[in-house]
C-alpha cells in the first residue's frame, strides 16, 4: 500500500512539472519551420511569406535564404544583437528602406543575392558599420545613391555582378572607404563608359580586386591602356578575365571583340597620350636584414595615414601584427630588419581636411639576399706563385718526360719527345726495304738462321727487282754497316762497273 501511494505522488508531481516545464520549453524553442543547433538558425526552403517569430536571441548564424520574402520590417533585428551572419538569397526582396537593419551593429556578413532589388537608398544601409562582405549580385539595381555605402566602414568586399548599372561613380566609389576595401564586384552589368582616370587614381590593393569584365564597354584607346598595363602587371581580376573584356567597335551588340587578346582594333592608339594616366610604383632594392624606411609623401598635414602590406594587412600605429613592421607618429613605415616576405607594394594613403581626396603613393619594394663579397688576395703573391708553378713544369718537361728513352730521342732528332713517343708506339708500315728483304728471303736459297746471323752483324741482304735495273747494267745499293731499315734517308744508289758485263744474274749482292 506504501508503494502504491508514494507511485501515485509522484505521478501526479510529474504530470504537473510536465506542463509547466512544456510551456517554458516552447517560449524558448525556435519557430516550428526553422531548424536550431546551438547558435545556428536556418529557415532555408521553407516557402516563408515573411520572416517567422520567436527566433531566439542567442543566435549568431541566420539563415532565411530560398523563400518568398517581399519585405523586411524595421527593427526586426533588435532582439537579435549577436547575430553576425545573415542570409537572405533567393527571395522576393524588392525595397529595403530605411531602419532595416537598426542594430545590427555587430553584423559581419550579410546576403541580399538574388532578389528584386531595383534601387539603393541613402539609408538602407544604415547600422551596418561592422559589415565586411555584402552580396547584392544577380539583382535588378539601376540605381546607386551617391552615399548609400557611406555607413560601411570596414566593408572589405561588395558583389554587386549581375545588376542593370550603367555608371558607377570611381572617384568616391559611393561613399565606401578605401581603407579595408579588397574586393569590387562590377562585372555583368550595362557598364559603357569608364572614367580612366578615377579608375587609375585607386590604389593597387583595389585594382587587383576590381573586376569590370563582360560589360558592353566602348572601344576607347585610354582604357585599353590602363587594363594593358593592369595585365602586365600580373593583377588578378585582368589576368582571370582576359577573354571577357569586350569592346563594342561598333554600335550594336554583336559587335564586341576580345581587345586584351586582339589588340589590332588598338593599332592606330598613341601609347604616349595615356603615360600619365597612371603614375609608375616608386621601384625599391632592399636586402635582407637590412633597415628600410618608407614615407607618405602628402605635401600638406594629413590627419589620418594608413599602409596595406604585400599580404594584404593593413597597417596602422603601432604596426604589424608580428611586429615586423613599424608605422611612426609622422605616418612612415619602418621595418628595421627586412626578410623576403616583406617584397611586394606597400600602398600609403593618407587623408586630412586639407586634402581635396585621399593621396595614395605606391612603393614596390625587391628583396634580395647579400652576395658574398670576394676575399682580398696579394697581387704580388699571385705572381710568384704562378712563376714557380711555371718553373716547375719547365723543369718537368725538359727532365723527367712522360715515356722512357724520350730524352736521347730529342737529343739525336731534335724533335719533341711526344713525337718520338708516338712513333715508338704507333704500328709501323713496311719501308721499301722490307718489302725487298722479304722477297729475296723467298727466293734465296739460304736458311732463315744464316739470315739471322748475317743481319746480327750489321749485314743486310737485299734482292733486286728487275725493275731497279739499268740500261747497259745492274743497280747496285751500297748500304752502310751502321743503316737503319725505318730511316731510309742515307741510301745511295751506285752502278758497278764489274756488273755492267752481268746480265739476268740474280744472286744476291752483298756489301
Amino acid at each position: 500500500m506504501a508503494w502504491l501511494v508514494l507511485g501515485t505522488l509522484l505521478c501526479v508531481l510529474h504530470l504537473g512539472l510536465g506542463t509547466d516545464g512544456a510551456g517554458h520549453f516552447e517560449s524558448q524553442n525556435c519557430p516550428s519551420e526553422c531548424i536550431f543547433s546551438a547558435d545556428l538558425v536556418s529557415c532555408a526552403g521553407r516557402g516563408l511569406p515573411e520572416v517567422p517569430a520567436g527566433i531566439p536571441a542567442t543566435t549568431a548564424d541566420l539563415d532565411l535564404s530560398h523563400n518568398l520574402i517581399r519585405r523586411l520590417r524595421p527593427g526586426w533585428l533588435t532582439p537579435l544583437s549577436r547575430l553576425h551572419t545573415l542570409r537572405l538569397g533567393h527571395n522576393h526582396l524588392a525595397v529595403l528602406g530605411q531602419g532595416v537593419f537598426a542594430n545590427a551593429s555587430g553584423l559581419r556578413l550579410l546576403d541580399l543575392s538574388s532578389n528584386a532589388l531595383r534601387r539603393l537608398g541613402h539609408h538602407d544601409l544604415d547600422g551596418l558599420g561592422a559589415l565586411e562582405t555584402l552580396f547584392l549580385f544577380n539583382n535588378s539595381l539601376a540605381h546607386l545613391h551617391e552615399h548609400a555605402f557611406h555607413g560601411l566602414a570596414a566593408l572589405g568586399r561588395l558583389y554587386l555582378g549581375c545588376n542593370q548599372l550603367r555608371d558607377f561613380s570611381f572617384h568616391h566609389l559611393h561613399g565606401l572607404g578605401l581603407t579595408h576595401l579588397r574586393l569590387l564586384d562590377l562585372s555583368s552589368n550595362l557598364l559603357e563608359r569608364l572614367p580612366v582616370s578615377d579608375l587609375a587614381a585607386l590604389p593597387a590593393f583595389v585594382k587587383n580586386g576590381l573586376y569590370l569584365h563582360s560589360n558592353p564597354l566602348a572601344c576607347d584607346c585610354h582604357l585599353y591602356h590602363l587594363l594593358q598595363r593592369w595585365q602586365h602587371r600580373g593583377l588578378s581580376a585582368v589576368n582571370s578575365f582576359v577573354r571577357d573584356y569586350t569592346c563594342r567597335v561598333f554600335k550594336v551588340p554583336a559587335s564586341g571583340v576580345r581587345f586584351l587578346e586582339q589588340g589590332r582594333v588598338f593599332e592606330n592608339c598613341s601609347a604616349a597620350s595615356s603615360r600619365d594616366l597612371e603614375g609608375p610604383e616608386e621601384q625599391l632594392q632592399v636586402q635582407v636584414g637590412q633597415s628600410l624606411r618608407l614615407h607618405c609623401h602628402t605635401g600638406t598635414p594629413a590627419l589620418h595615414t594608413a599602409w596595406v602590406s604585400p599580404q594584404q594587412e593593413l597597417l596602422v600605429a603601432p604596426g604589424s601584427l608580428d611586429g615586423s613592421i613599424v608605422v611612426l607618429a609622422n605616418g612612415s613605415l619602418l621595418i628595421r630588419s627586412v626578410q623576403t616576405w616583406h617584397g611586394g607594394v606597400f600602398v600609403c594613403m593618407a587623408t586630412g581636411s586639407h586634402l581635396y581626396r585621399s593621396q595614395i603613393h605606391e612603393y614596390n619594394v625587391s628583396v634580395s639576399y647579400p652576395h658574398p663579397e670576394p676575399e682580398a688576395f696579394s697581387t704580388s703573391f699571385t705572381t710568384l706563385l704562378g712563376c714557380a708553378v711555371g718553373l716547375v713544369l719547365l723543369l718537368l718537361y725538359l727532365f723527367a718526360p712522360p715515356c722512357p728513352g724520350c730524352r736521347r730521342c730529342y737529343r739525336r732528332t731534335g724533335r719533341c719527345c711526344c713525337y718520338c713517343c708516338g712513333r715508338r708506339h704507333r704500328p709501323r708500315t713496311p719501308s721499301p726495304l722490307q718489302e725487298l728483304s722479304a722477297q729475296s728471303s723467298v727466293l734465296s736459297t739460304t736458311p732463315p738462321d744464316m739470315l739471322s746471323r748475317k743481319a746480327s752483324v750489321h749485314k743486310h741482304v737485299v734482292f733486286l727487282e728487275p725493275g731497279r735495273r739499268g740500261i747497259n747494267g745492274r743497280v747496285q745499293l751500297a748500304v752502310a754497316e751502321d743503316f737503319d731499315l725505318y730511316n731510309p734517308v742515307g741510301l745511295r744508289f751506285t752502278v758497278g762497273s764489274e756488273s755492267a758485263s752481268s746480265t739476268g744474274s740474280e744472286a744476291p749482292v752483298v756489301t
